[in-house]
């Protein structure tokens, strides 16, 4: 299943909301952008999860966060 696959879901802003209100959720960001995106620019969402022990969740908006910002910032 493919990331846009989760965003069209109509659940997704649940979802969204429910990350959003996670405490580490700033902090894992942070890293994931400034860390992991760096020495991983193509890694996914399931790879992620894993890597940093998150949930898959957390890791899918995270993501898709992240992808949405990079065509602005060029």
């Amino acid at each position: 299943m493919s990331l846009e696959d989760y965003v069209g879901n109509p659940l997704w802003p649940v979802l969204v909301e429910t990350v959003h209100a996670m405490i580490m959720y700033s902090h894992h960001k942070a890293y994931i952008r400034d860390v992991v995106l760096h020495e991983q620019p193509d890694i996914t969402s399931q790879n992620l999860a894993t890597k940093l022990s998150i949930p898959l969740g957390e890791a899918l908006v995270i993501l898709h966060e992240l992808q949405k910002q990079k065509p602005e910032s060029k």
